[in-house]
């Protein structure tokens, strides 16, 4: 993927994106969740889709509901080889 594309994607991503795209797949987020996840995509957007996802992961399984962070998880899972 080319980075200067989603370097210009997550510059223009909207917490209403995330909430939205959440709905679209079955899961609620509560403010504190949408910020959470908020602040990790656009802080660690690199390592989720070049590095070791398992850290940030880590942290925001203990951030978030335990339903929302399985859901997290499944659509990581789900699309890693896309990116």
């Amino acid at each position: 993927m080319n980075i200067y594309l989603l370097e210009q994607y997550i510059k223009s991503l909207k917490k209403e994106d995330i909430y939205n795209y959440a709905l679209k797949e079955g899961v609620t987020l509560d403010n504190s969740e949408l910020d959470i996840i908020f602040n990790h995509i656009k802080k660690d957007y690199k390592t989720i889709i070049y590095g070791n996802v398992r850290g940030v992961l880590n942290e925001i399984k203990s951030e978030v509901k335990p339903l929302t962070y399985s859901k997290i998880e499944n659509l990581y899972e789900r699309f890693k080889d896309r990116i």
